[in-house]
């Protein structure tokens, strides 16, 4: 089962170690089941090659699915973009396809072209609905 996403947002010109950087940043704490990213983009051999190094799968994420998702971090420019204010966060929480929370709001790399956020599915609510 997966309850722990990283969602990844990145530019066309990324390179290997940003997105490297930017996951080492949010995995200090927690242990993650899968990467996501936005469909348009899961194709890039970037992020294809991460998938495979640290050996999870990268779920794709259509853009209409991210739209209208709230995130705490908001950049104007995204929300014009992707209707949303963090791919990174949205393509997390829309990967669990479940009640979800950001547990560690969206990193950017040092040279800015990686972002990543990491979204827990909510436990105790699954819990509370299967007691009788």
């Amino acid at each position: 089962m997966i309850s722990c996403v990283a969602g990844l947002g990145c530019r066309a010109d990324a390179p290997l170690d940003a997105l490297r950087e930017v996951l080492a940043q949010l995995c200090r704490d927690h242990s993650i089941d899968a990467l996501a990213t936005l469909a348009e983009r899961a194709d890039r051999l970037v992020l294809r090659d991460l998938a495979r190094e640290i050996g999870l799968p990268l779920i794709a994420i259509e853009r209409s699915a991210i739209a209208g998702i709230a995130t705490p971090t908001q950049s104007s420019r995204i929300l014009a973009d992707f209707a949303t204010g963090s791919v990174a966060e949205a393509v997390a929480l829309a990967a669990l396809d479940a009640p979800a929370h950001i547990a560690v709001t969206r990193r950017i790399s040092s040279d800015g072209s990686a972002s990543a956020a990491i979204a827990l599915k909510d436990l105790t609510r699954d819990l509370m609905r299967d007691l009788p």
